[in-house]
C-alpha cells in the first residue's frame, strides 16, 4: 500500500527546516542545483514577459525563490499539503518579491484555480506522487488548462524507464549513489520510502501526455539516472 495524503503531509510538516535549504534539503536528488537552474532559466526565457507563476508543491519555497533571481516582482501562487512548508516558503517568497504572494494548503488535484492566469507552472519533486493513469491524465489536463497560452509547465522530478530491465539497472546505480553517499542504511530508508510513497512516471511517459493534454511543444533540459528536468509549452 502507497503513502495516504494524510501520510504524506505529516512527513512534511516535520521536515520544513532540512527542505528550506537547497543543498541538504535535495541530499538524495542528483544535480537538483542543475535542474532547478534549467527550469527556472528555461522558462524565464519562454515567458520573458511572465507575469504569474503557480507553483505546486512548493515546499519551503526553493524553486520559487529561483524563479523570482531570474524574474523579479512576479505575482507568486503556492501550493502545498503542509501548511508548515506554506508559511515558511510565504515568509521567504515574500521578501524577495514586489508582487502578490498566496498560499494554498491542499491537493493540486482538488484546489479550485482559475483557469489561464499563469505564465509559469513549476513542478519541482511533486508529481512522483500521483498514482494511476487516470490520476495523471487528470493532473496534467488541469495544468495545461491553468497555462496561458505561451505559458509553460516546468518539471524536475524522480522518474523511472520505459523498459523493466534498465529500470532495474538505473534503481542499481541510484541505490550505489546514495550508498556512497550516506551508506548502505541511508541507500535501504531512501529506497523504502520511494516504494512506499513515489509512483514516479518515465520521461517519455510524461511528454506524451502533455502532447495528449493539449501541450504543443515538449522539451527535455536534463536526465541523470532516475531524475529529470523537462516541460511542455501550451
Amino acid at each position: 500500500m502507497k503513502s495516504t495524503i494524510a501520510e504524506i503531509r505529516e512527513r512534511f510538516d516535520n521536515d520544513v527546516e532540512r527542505f528550506s535549504n537547497l543543498e541538504t534539503g535535495q541530499q538524495s536528488t542528483i544535480d537538483a542545483t542543475i535542474s532547478l537552474e534549467l527550469i527556472t532559466e528555461a522558462a524565464k526565457n519562454i515567458a520573458p514577459d511572465a507575469t504569474h507563476l503557480l507553483d505546486i508543491g512548493c515546499g519551503a519555497g526553493n524553486y520559487t525563490l529561483k524563479m523570482l533571481s531570474k524574474l523579479p516582482g512576479l505575482h507568486c501562487t503556492l501550493v502545498d499539503l503542509s501548511q508548515p512548508m506554506l508559511s515558511k516558503a510565504f515568509e521567504r517568497v515574500s521578501a524577495q518579491t514586489a508582487g502578490n504572494v498566496e498560499t494554498r494548503q491542499g491537493d493540486i488535484r482538488e484546489l479550485p484555480l482559475a483557469p489561464n492566469s499563469y505564465d509559469i507552472i513549476l513542478a519541482g519533486a511533486v508529481l512522483h506522487h500521483l498514482r494511476d493513469d487516470e490520476d495523471w491524465t487528470r493532473t496534467f489536463t488541469k495544468l495545461y488548462g491553468l497555462l496561458k497560452p505561451g505559458g509553460c509547465l516546468m518539471i524536475s522530478d524522480l522518474v523511472t524507464q520505459d523498459n523493466e530491465k534498465l529500470t532495474s539497472y538505473i534503481w542499481n546505480k541510484y541505490g550505489d549513489y546514495l550508498e556512497g553517499f550516506g551508506g548502505k542504511e541511508y541507500r535501504q530508508k531512501v529506497l523504502d520510502y520511494i516504494a512506499k510513497e513515489d509512483s514516479p512516471r518515465s520521461v517519455t511517459y510524461q511528454l506524451n501526455l502533455m502532447k495528449q493534454v493539449g501541450f504543443q511543444t515538449v522539451e527535455v533540459l536534463h536526465k541523470n539516472l532516475c531524475f529529470a528536468a523537462f516541460g511542455g509549452i501550451k
